[in-house]
């Protein structure tokens, strides 16, 4: 597939999509709180850069991301890694980490905000707890479909577990790894505006209550939408491109 026809699909259907929105709004002759159309979002969006609004609450936004998805994805590895190696760990700690798991963040976030306060850390927590779980079971998943040949090879060749883990099970496991570093960098940033929701003073979570209540401004609301869309379609862009430079072999 060429490139302009890789491109060509997703560009397509935007301009599909904002075509749709702008007529909904011309036929249901919607007012700029209820439904404000393409053109003034975009022009909000651009005056929200332009005045230095977006910027801050930005950056403390992608901050406690990329934090939280950090911690999230290094303390996953290894607890899929052991989960997989060891059928006791396995029995014992899979319902803790499912039941976990099936507890809605919403009801954690204002618990964690009232342990850890309503900065940093506790949207740091929120978002590693968010992105745990998929991580975890992508690196089980993974190890587990490792091919004993390459175990039974590791072992003829005397290698260590370390250097066995490192050459032989990592690499193939991280195209599975990949798919779960793929839903937890997306779900990152939903458990960061939820953290954000529980309090603070920054954050584009912050914002969008910002402009939906006491500021009332329903064009800046969408236009914090369209940012946090767009963060969530850069960092799923960054680990696809890490995922093609080092677990899909060149053909």
């Amino acid at each position: 597939m060429s490139h302009r026809l890789r491109w060509s699909g997703p560009l397509l259907a935007g301009i599909g999509f904002v075509a749709a929105w702008q007529l909904i709004v011309w036929a249901g002759g919607y007012p700029d709180y209820i439904l404000p159309d393409p053109l003034r979002v975009f022009g909000r969006f651009l005056e929200a850069w332009a005045d230095g609004t977006m910027w801050p609450h930005f950056e403390a936004t992608l901050a406690a991301v990329l934090l939280g998805f950090a911690v999230g994805a290094l303390a996953a590895l290894p607890t899929g890694y052991v989960l997989a190696r060891s059928r006791i760990a396995n029995r014992v700690l899979s319902p803790y980490l499912v039941a976990a798991q099936a507890t809605p963040i919403l009801a954690l976030a204002p618990l964690i905000a009232l342990w850890f306060g309503s900065g940093l850390l506790s949207r740091v927590i929120i978002c590693a707890l968010i992105v745990y779980f998929p991580v975890a079971v992508s690196t089980l998943v993974g190890i587990q479909t490792v091919d004993g040949r390459l175990l039974e090879l590791g072992r003829a060749y005397r290698a260590t577990r370390l250097q066995r883990i490192a050459k032989l099970e990592a690499p193939a496991a991280l195209p599975s790894i990949f798919g779960g570093l793929r839903i937890g960098v997306t779900l990152a940033v939903v458990g960061t505006i939820v953290a954000e929701w529980s309090g603070g003073e920054r954050g584009l979570g912050i914002l969008i209550n910002l402009a939906r209540g006491s500021l009332f401004d329903i064009p800046l609301m969408f236009a914090t939408l369209m940012t946090i869309g767009l963060i969530g379609v850069a960092l799923y862009a960054v680990v696809l491109l890490v995922e093609r430079r080092y677990a899909i072999p060149a053909a």
